[in-house]
């Protein structure tokens, strides 16, 4: 019980220490942030701080800090120390940093930032990959909500088509209206599901700890999934949302263009992503319990074991609320993962998104693709898994690149001794990224890596550490290229 409590004020002492010292170096001021300097009624739209942390908070926390550390709790109590350490040395500074470059570039996604930083050889590629992982998390944020509430809230009906519909047509409502009239009014409602679904889970976690002290041991199931899995880079990989996530990054952008004053930066952006790392250690934890109290769930999916965790824990009632809230999570990023595709493309094509027919026409395509992988992923869910087991380090590819990208910003802004709170978490994921595409086997539910059979975990490091300090030198040297004091904010 102590790692998860440590955890847990690791997290919250983070906040108010590193957090301050990053938010010095990335220097909010009193400058006009873009929904100030060029409303524009749709997505350039002033909103409330507290609704703005609240969106930002529910964007990132898709299923990832419950269905993620699920998993990747198999790798032993020691995700509850990398948890918090990662998230306050590496996500906090990631989601930061985004939302500032977003912030000083009249709302950029991260497309335009990433061409910005690393040209536009680099962004096209990156840009293609990263509308792909986009359309890949919308579709599995239909498909896992509609499958919860299936089998956790009516269970044995044959509703799950009709969940999709409901789903996936909330979805194109939210993405094509303005950001104030349906995400800005229904969030609250949501977040206050959150909240209730989380504090109910910890608290009965902490009762059920005290009174069994060994509730939160390592379980001996593990040992198998350790050994096909190495610590470094499969964790990290594993447990994205929580310790940090690129597609996080996509979300900043969306609340960088509602905020009202850049000083609220560090809550929003740091704070959430904080909190978001709270919920992870709260089901890191119900998942390792409910490991050493039923073993038998080693064997079954995530979705499966949550159900078992809320209904153990909360009873079927209370489980029923709780599950809902995770529903909560998936829907509440499936929605804006669509947002940020229709931005991106349309920042991308110069296609202004505040004409009405023009956000249609954007998103038309994007709704034609996300219906193909729909089907495509209940017609044959295997070929389709194998899709998105490509999701976690391309994920980490963003992650690595925008913390590379914030680097680049930095050093233009002459902070070179404050761009080491990006270079190295940026240098460690471009590791964590190379390692794991070099050593991936293809087997055992791994995607297949670069190279056949796989390397071996050592010789995959250190190839990954020679890339790592070449992606280094590549963004200092993009540095030198030019000083963005001296740009113009650019209309988007």
């Amino acid at each position: 019980m102590s790692w998860f409590l440590g955890g847990i004020a690791f997290l919250i002492f983070g906040y108010f220490t590193y957090g301050k010292i990053v938010e010095r170096i990335f220097s909010p001021d009193d400058r006009k942030p873009p929904a100030i300097a060029n409303p524009d009624g749709v997505d350039l739209v002033p909103l409330p701080e507290w609704k703005n942390m609240l969106i930002q908070l529910l964007n990132i926390a898709g299923v990832g800090p419950v269905i993620g550390v699920i998993l990747g709790i198999k790798f032993g109590k020691v995700a509850l120390l990398i948890i918090p350490v990662g998230c306050v040395f590496m996500g906090a500074v990631h989601d930061l940093a985004a939302g500032m470059m977003s912030l000083r570039s009249g709302g950029a996604n991260v497309p335009k930032i990433v061409r910005d930083a690393f040209g536009r050889t680099y962004s096209a590629v990156f840009s293609c990959v990263m509308i792909l992982l986009l359309l890949l998390v919308v579709t599995v944020f239909i498909n896992v909500p509609a499958n919860l509430i299936v089998r956790t809230i009516f269970p044995g009906s044959s509703c799950f088509w009709w969940a999709v519909g409901a789903i996936f047509a909330y979805y194109v409502a939210a993405t094509l209206f303005p950001v104030d009239k349906i995400i800005g009014r229904i969030y609250p409602v949501f977040g206050a599901l959150l909240v209730v679904g989380s504090i109910a889970i910890s608290v009965a976690l902490v009762v059920a700890g005290f009174g069994n002290p060994h509730l939160l041991d390592d379980c001996a199931g593990f040992a198998d999934f350790q050994a096909k899995n190495p610590l470094f880079p499969c964790l990290f990989v594993t447990i994205a949302c929580g310790i940090i996530s690129g597609f996080h990054a996509t979300q900043s952008p969306i609340v960088a263009r509602t905020m009202t004053s850049e000083r609220q930066a560090r809550a929003t952006f740091y704070g959430m992503m904080i909190a978001e790392g709270v919920i992870a250690m709260i089901w890191a934890a119900a998942a390792l319990a409910i490991y050493n109290i039923a073993p038998d769930n080693l064997s079954l999916p995530g979705p499966a074991v949550l159900g078992n965790i809320t209904t153990h824990f909360l009873g079927k009632w209370m489980g029923g609320v709780t599950v809902f809230a995770i529903v909560v999570l998936a829907v509440t990023s499936g929605d804006t993962a669509l947002r940020s595709a229709r931005l991106s493309v349309g920042e991308m094509l110069r296609i202004d998104q505040v004409p009405i027919v023009r956000r249609i026409a954007t998103c038309i395509p994007l709704i034609a693709l996300v219906t193909f992988l729909l089907w495509w992923s209940n017609q044959s869910a295997k070929s389709f898994n194998n899709l998105w087991n490509y999701f976690a380090w391309g994920n980490q590819m963003i992650s690595a690149t925008t913390l590379m990208a914030g680097t680049v910003w930095l050093l233009r802004e002459g902070k070179r001794l404050g761009s080491v709170v990006t270079l190295l978490p940026g240098m460690f994921m471009t590791m964590v990224v190379v390692s794991f595409i070099l050593w991936t086997p293809g087997t055992g539910g791994q995607p297949w890596g670069l190279v056949p059979g796989g390397l071996s975990v050592g010789v995959a490091t250190l190839v990954s550490a020679v890339v790592a300090v070449a992606f280094a030198a590549f963004a200092i040297g993009r540095a030198a290229k030019g000083d963005v004091s001296d740009r113009k904010p650019p209309s988007v």
